[in-house]
């Protein structure tokens, strides 16, 4: 920074200079000062004759305005960056998926690994598909997409990366194994408090809300979700849609049941097949099989007739 305000005229230096400092600031849970940054490079960048390297300012502008809730804002930064040729991805996804658009997000997801191969930009976009692929139920992708992050930190030696990986692995456990899932999570909150990232802490506390109220420890999972919500508060941020509780959370369901398991049970109620309800949820053939063999665990049923039974009776349907 000290060198650059002594080159007033090197332009793609200084802009690219703002660009780190934004991105440091963003870490750390500044986001108005990351987005004055993001904005001085910007400027920079727009002075220029050629304005295509604004592309990734303005991405990383309205990455800092999805997580600060302005959800316009941030759709209009990324519309602006694809417009100077920069595909403001997987941010645009996590958009999408903030708004309860699960299939474009999805699709886009997909279509960005399958494509992207480079172990750098892999370990950028593998945080956010295990965001989408969780929130659509394809808990077995998601979870392949954390081992190849935690694969990718363990190589590069990334303390971020290992958060990162680990925050991961707990998500895409959670839902099945909530006691598995509480070693991941404790072990990101460590890294990225030890990293000063307070804006992840808080994602992740959010998910050890969940695991605990998955096992039945009310007064613990309403402790970690409390100090969540005023580190969102204290960061002036919006509670990650993606992270949050859904308003009738695990414990209030009967039978044990899970959200996703109540949703599947709901439509093998209503007759549909498995393939029927792969397509409605988006999921793999596997994955509808796998929850289905869960719900006739938990429900001590052996048929879908006893299991859509149990729905009618508990007003799941």
């Amino acid at each position: 920074t000290r060198w650059c305000e002594r080159q007033p005229g090197l332009v793609a230096f200084t802009g690219q200079s703002a660009v780190h400092r934004g991105q440091i600031m963003r870490l750390h849970g500044a986001f108005k000062d990351a987005v004055a940054e993001f904005d001085a490079a910007i400027e920079r960048y727009l002075a220029r004759p050629n304005t295509a390297p604004a592309g990734l300012a303005l991405a990383e502008r309205g990455d800092v305005l999805r997580v600060l809730g302005d959800l316009d804002g941030a759709n209009a930064s990324y519309d602006q960056a694809a417009g100077h040729g920069f595909e403001p991805q997987p941010g645009l996804a996590l958009l999408w998926l903030a708004r309860g658009r699960v299939k474009p997000a999805l699709a886009a997801i997909r279509r960005l690994l399958a494509e992207t191969q480079h172990p750098v930009f892999r370990s950028r976009l593998l945080p956010a598909a295990v965001e989408i692929l969780t929130a659509a139920g394809d808990l077995e992708a998601a979870r392949i997409a954390a081992m190849e992050l935690e694969v990718i930190a363990t190589d590069f030696g990334c303390d971020a990366l290992h958060a990162a990986a680990a925050q991961a692995n707990g998500r895409a456990t959670l839902e099945d194994d909530p006691s598995g899932a509480l070693p991941y999570l404790r072990k990101a909150a460590t890294l990225w408090s030890r990293l000063g990232c307070p804006y992840e802490v808080a994602r992740v506390r959010v998910l050890v809300g969940r695991a605990l109220r998955a096992l039945g420890d009310e007064e613990s999972a309403a402790a970690e979700l409390a100090a969540a919500r005023s580190a969102f508060e204290a960061l002036g941020a919006a509670p990650d849609p993606s992270c949050l509780p859904s308003p009738q959370g695990p414990a209030a369901l009967p039978g044990g049941l899970t959200g996703r398991e109540v949703e599947v049970l709901r439509l093998v109620a209503s007759g549909q097949s498995n393939a029927e309800i792969a397509q409605h949820l988006v999921l793999s053939g596997k994955t509808v099989a796998r929850h289905l063999s869960n719900i006739f665990s938990k429900l001590e049923v052996n048929s879908r007739t006893a299991a859509a039974a149990f729905a009618f009776e508990h007003d799941l349907v």
